[in-house]
């Protein structure tokens, strides 16, 4: 019999793991770090967020990085996705062109300013639809 799933964890230690990602997003890039590394974690942060309120939901979701299938999942659980943010879903990308030497990972501090901006607003979401459960 193969070993029960690892506890998927609370909706509040999901939010904390996408504050610390936001956190380290928000940092400015020079020297060694990367814009496409604080992209990694601003899509990490959306990512986190979302799983935050599935979780809270129990809802269930896989093992993935794709913002637009965990929008698809909120949606089908009944969750209230604002459309406004339907744009996140670009983030899905910087799940893994952001963390290796691709010719197409080259991103800037614009798209960087614009993915923690994204982020932002998901975990305001997020939070709100946690708190006001």
């Amino acid at each position: 019999m193969p070993p029960d799933p690892p506890p998927v964890g609370s909706p509040q230690e999901w939010l904390r793991y996408s504050r610390s990602d936001l956190a380290i997003a928000e940092q400015a890039s020079g020297g060694d770090v990367l814009p496409e590394t604080l992209c990694f974690h601003a899509q990490q942060a959306v990512e986190k967020a979302i799983k935050a309120v599935l979780v809270d939901r129990a809802a269930a979701f896989p093992y993935t990085h794709s913002i637009e299938m965990l929008i698809t999942i909120a949606r089908g659980a009944g969750i209230s996705w604002p459309s406004e943010l339907d744009d996140v879903a670009i983030l899905t990308d910087y799940a893994v062109t952001a963390r290796y030497p691709y010719p197409s990972a080259d991103m800037d501090d614009a798209e960087r300013a614009l993915a923690v901006t994204l982020a932002r607003r998901v975990l305001e979401w997020a939070t709100g639809e946690i708190t006001g459960s």
